[in-house]
């Protein structure tokens, strides 16, 4: 769908907040809470290849006249990446603009069994799940927010004090949201789900915890932002369609069989939407999965990657091979 830059918002620094709208007016589809847009961003400076990359809608999900999202502006060292120069571009976006995106999808939606809500979020990491309170709140559903951030960097936060009042708490140190959740967690009613989402380190310290005060992991549900910024692996070659391939250090096997004109369905370019899973043949090189979609049990059954992050592990003899089909 084409969209056009209705409003934009920098009253947060380095945060930058958009009202994408119809071109005609119209009102646009319903979502899902939790879900994201994809916009496509352009090469151009900084970005040698086009990408599609997600962020979270922030706004009402039923019969909205917009779209919103909010998008960090990556420090300048890191805009090489397809998220950072996503970001980069985003931040150059102005009133009239039109963009391209895929229609809202959500792998994050609120658990509607669930007896409670409890909301987990950090810096940016709050977008998705300003959503699932929107929501809850619509619908008289029992919720809680936990929000840590960075006194002046907090994005939504007059929103968030209006919309949830007492159900929401602001953080403003990881040693108080330790302490904070230690209780929290420690403290739900039989049927709780947990959600999070925020940068890797602190997701991690999240589910950790709640792991070891005996959450099942059924419980526990992730809105990760993508990998972090990944080595460049060792090079290999890949077996597809009868041609054999180099990927070199460096080179993700999506770009590799994408320069040699295979058409691989993506949307991320960052391990996250699944989009470009690829089957893998037996007898190729044990596959390094580093991707945030596949389950434990799919990724040791050895017979599919997600070819934007994923590569080949190298034998004793530094060979490493991939028979894949596309």
């Amino acid at each position: 769908m084409e969209l056009v830059v209705a409003t934009v918002d920098d009253a947060v620094p380095g945060i930058r907040s958009l009202a994408l709208a119809h071109p005609d007016g119209d009102r646009l589809p319903s979502f899902t809470p939790g879900s994201h847009l994809v916009l496509d961003v352009p090469a151009g400076e900084g970005r040698p290849r086009r990408a599609a990359n997600a962020y979270s809608l922030t706004g009402e999900s039923s019969d909205p006249r917009h779209y919103t999202i909010s998008v960090l502006r990556c420090a300048p060292a890191a805009e090489g990446g397809s998220a950072c120069g996503g970001s980069a571009w985003v931040h150059g976006l102005t009133v009239g603009d039109r963009v391209t995106a895929t229609p809202p999808r959500s792998a994050f939606a609120p658990i509607h069994l669930a007896t409670r809500h409890l909301l987990v979020g950090a810096g940016i990491g709050i977008t998705p799940l300003l959503s699932h309170l929107r929501s809850h709140v619509r619908w008289g559903r029992d919720a809680e927010l936990v929000y840590l951030f960075r006194d002046g960097h907090g994005a939504h936060v007059d929103e968030l004090k209006e919309l949830g009042g007492d159900r929401v708490t602001f953080l403003a140190d990881r040693a108080g949201l330790a302490e904070d959740l230690a209780v929290r967690l420690a403290d739900q009613p039989l049927g709780t789900h947990l959600y999070t989402c925020g940068p890797a380190g602190f997701m991690d310290a999240v589910v950790d915890l709640a792991t070891e005060l005996g959450w099942p992991s059924s419980r526990v549900h992730l809105e990760p932002f993508g990998v972090a910024a990944l080595d460049p692996g060792d090079p290999f070659t890949v077996g597809v369609a009868g041609q054999v391939l180099e990927v070199p250090s460096g080179t993700s096997l999506l770009e590799a069989l994408e320069d040699a004109g295979h058409v691989v369905p993506n949307l991320c370019r960052q391990g996250v939407c699944g989009e470009c899973r690829v089957d893998v043949a037996p007898g190729s090189s044990p596959v390094l999965h580093r991707d945030l979609f596949l389950d434990e049990e799919t990724r040791g059954a050895g017979d599919c990657l997600m070819a934007c992050v994923s590569r080949a592990v190298p034998a004793a003899d530094g060979r490493a091979h991939l028979e894949v089909t596309l």
